[in-house]
């Protein structure tokens, strides 16, 4: 089974974090994939380009590079880098982030064995050296159970998802919730009848930690949850009394100061699923 790989970049990104992630994905792979795609989300530094030079130059036409004029934003960039992979397994990739060297042989063995459409897996997050672990985000296994965690939070860890392009597509792809793209994608998903699976067990390491957390938090991120959690209403993907519960709980989480951020990230990341 062939396979591309989708990422954005955009001006934000570290040269060497670019680096690791493109060695994650090529270099290591116990099954390398067919293409890989790389929107470019805007202009980005002369050193960033650079190194993606040196990866076109070493892997030719498998790496297909797309240049945007203007930064789009995250659901946009893969919408339009969606369009342009050529194999109806496609796997998500931060470019920030590391795939461990059996993640893409892991996945397309399920998608070989069974009739999934979206396969996931837990992460293991780290800070700044990949080598010390700190936490781990641990998601429910078979559908049914993922089906009821996505009612109160995000099912998958986005970075590590391979799906069926022609799923993704006939539901609309990416849509315009900026912080939550994703999990938007997810739900409906879910209620065109999807079938998902999480692998036990991380295939990603993540770049996380508290500095992510806390960036995550204020009034923009809260106006998000409402918006989110809103349109989830209204599609019949929540009740009202979810509605009513995961607003309470996720806005004001939002607003909390730091220090009380990081005592529930490390009560949620410590606790099982």
């Amino acid at each position: 089974m062939k396979l591309s790989v989708l990422m954005s970049i955009y001006k934000n990104e570290q040269v060497d974090f670019f680096v690791r992630c493109m060695q994650s994905i090529w270099d290591e792979q116990t099954v390398k994939p067919a293409e890989i795609i790389l929107v470019i989300d805007g202009p980005l530094y002369d050193e960033l380009y650079q190194a993606i030079d040196v990866w076109r130059d070493k892997l030719g036409e498998l790496f297909h590079v797309i240049p945007l004029e203007h930064n789009l934003g995250l659901g946009n960039a893969l919408n339009i880098g969606l369009s342009h992979c050529s194999n109806e397994l496609v796997a998500r990739m931060d470019t920030d982030d590391i795939s461990l060297p059996d993640r893409f042989e892991k996945q397309l063995a399920i998608f070989q064995k069974t009739n999934t459409d979206i396969c996931g897996s837990w992460v293991s997050e780290f800070d700044k050296n990949e080598l010390l672990i700190e936490s781990y985000r641990k998601l429910p296994e078979d559908h049914e159970a993922i089906v009821k965690f996505s009612k109160k939070r995000n099912p998958l860890n986005h970075p590590t998802v391979m799906y069926k392009k022609s799923m993704v597509k006939l539901v609309g792809s990416y849509g315009k919730y900026r912080f939550a793209q994703d999990y938007h994608l997810w739900a409906l998903l879910i209620l065109d009848g999807a079938k998902f699976y999480n692998i036990q067990e991380p295939l990603v390491n993540m770049r996380a930690g508290y500095a992510l957390l806390e960036r995550r938090g204020g009034i923009k991120y809260a106006i998000n949850e409402f918006n989110i959690q809103k349109e989830f209403l209204r599609i019949n993907f929540i009740s009202r009394t979810q509605f009513c519960s995961n607003v309470l709980l996720r806005f004001s989480v939002r607003l909390l100061p730091s220090a009380f951020l990081r005592s529930i990230y490390q009560k949620i990341r410590s606790s099982s699923i």
